[in-house]
């Protein structure tokens, strides 16, 4: 049995000095409590854009890939999409790109003596999964949403941008497969900062509580058998 306890952390948006505090919290947490089961940490993706250092947000999460004392799954956002866009399909894409917050991203790269993102890390964004399904746990991380109509076979664009009020209601969810998953998402800035959980028994948890708009960096804390709870910084 996997007894796991999963932390996934919602849009980080550049805020390295957040990502790299809730990363010690989250070891020291588990450390603090005796906690001998393994720790998986789930990224929803939006590493990058508006704020100070997607390089280091970048550089920090696909490291972290390498580490043996954790499973680590990190997922893509609309931004990464958005980012890898700019690079593949000409200039009205990276304006896009750039209206929303590659300027910034930009800009953390040329502090490093980068012009643009180097082939390395465009190339793992790239790559990068849309959705993770823990089975067991009966989990469904994902940056954005899903839909409930087509889940587990949503187009990657719905994992990358739903906002539909049918994947808000929990409650409009149990017509098809969706039937007893919980999912866990980021992508929508929580109007009070605070993560949200909605439907009942809970059903659906977003964890973008603002980082980049003066709000915070939380995880959510998924563990076997336990009821969920929430880290921020």
């Amino acid at each position: 049995m996997n007894d796991a306890v999963i932390y996934a952390i919602g849009d980080v948006h550049g805020e390295a000095d957040s990502l790299h505090a809730l990363h010690k919290a989250i070891f020291t947490r588990h450390g603090e409590r005796g906690d001998n089961r393994p720790i998986k940490l789930v990224h929803l993706g939006d590493y990058v854009d508006r704020g100070p250092d997607s390089y280091d947000v970048i550089d920090t999460v696909k490291a972290m890939e390498g580490r043996g004392d954790v499973e680590v799954v990190n997922l893509r956002g609309n931004h990464e999409q958005m980012m890898v866009d700019a690079y593949e399909e000409g200039s009205d894409e990276r304006l896009h790109w750039l209206m929303n917050g590659g300027d910034a991203t930009i800009a953390s790269y040329a502090k490093r003596g980068y012009e643009d993102p180097p082939s390395e890390h465009l190339d793992w964004l790239r790559h990068l999964p849309t959705i993770h399904l823990d089975e067991e746990a009966q989990i469904a991380f994902v940056h954005a949403g899903v839909d409930p109509r087509t889940f587990p076979e949503c187009d990657d664009r719905i994992h990358l941008w739903t906002r539909s009020p049918r994947f808000f209601d929990p409650d409009r969810w149990d017509h098809g497969k969706l039937e007893g998953w919980r999912v866990v998402h980021g992508h929508t800035p929580t109007g009070d900062f605070e993560p949200e959980v909605a439907g009942e028994p809970a059903r659906r948890f977003n964890l973008d509580t603002g980082a980049v708009y003066g709000g915070k960096l939380t995880a959510g804390i998924f563990a076997p058998g336990e009821p969920v709870e929430f880290l921020s910084v």
